[in-house]
């Protein structure tokens, strides 16, 4: 059995960017839980699949990815999930709700998965650059920095990416390319 999720990852300047905060809390605040993946939104939370269906999911992805358009994404400021996690804000739009929904509601109907919190308003996307093991005097220290620092950053999703846990951590399984016209 394997752990997977699904996930959009920024570009590589982005993803930079983000590991930079990432080190940031693990050289000031021992918290290293962010660095078990890439720097991501997650679209479908973890699973579990047997290594027999792996094919069959990486193909379902392929053919939902080619329905799907390029979609654009703004990060904007930090918030937090007090009083442990602090994150890269992901400004909310229809294109990046309607992909999330439609992805949960595939995985569902056609492969069975069942995600927790399934409805589309319990969807809140982010990209977490400190996680649960941040203690909580410290996620107040760190949020006093956090909160009012400044980051912007636009880009187009044009894929969506399989991830994979090995034991410690996420890596990336394979991409797929969202269809544009």
């Amino acid at each position: 059995m394997n752990r997977f999720f699904i996930a959009i990852l920024p570009p590589q300047h982005i993803q930079d960017y983000a590991n930079d905060i990432k080190q940031y809390f693990v050289d000031n605040y021992d918290s290293r839980g962010a660095q078990n993946s890439p720097p991501h939104i997650t679209l479908q939370p973890p699973f579990i699949m047997a290594d027999r269906e792996i094919s069959i999911l990486e193909t379902f992805l392929e053919n939902f990815a080619k329905n799907q358009n390029y979609l654009p994404i703004e990060l904007d400021g930090f918030a937090a999930f007090p009083p442990r996690v602090i994150y890269m804000n992901v400004i909310k739009n229809q294109a990046l709700l309607t992909l999330q929904s439609n992805l949960v509601n595939d995985v569902e109907g056609k492969l069975g998965i069942v995600s927790k919190g399934r409805n589309n308003h319990s969807f809140h996307p982010h990209l977490t650059v400190a996680r649960r093991d941040l203690k909580k005097s410290d996620f107040y220290t760190a949020w006093d920095k956090f909160k009012e620092r400044q980051v912007y950053f636009e880009f187009v999703a044009e894929n969506i990416t399989l991830l994979l846990h090995d034991g410690k951590k996420w890596n990336v399984k394979s991409e797929f390319s969202l269809f544009t016209d």
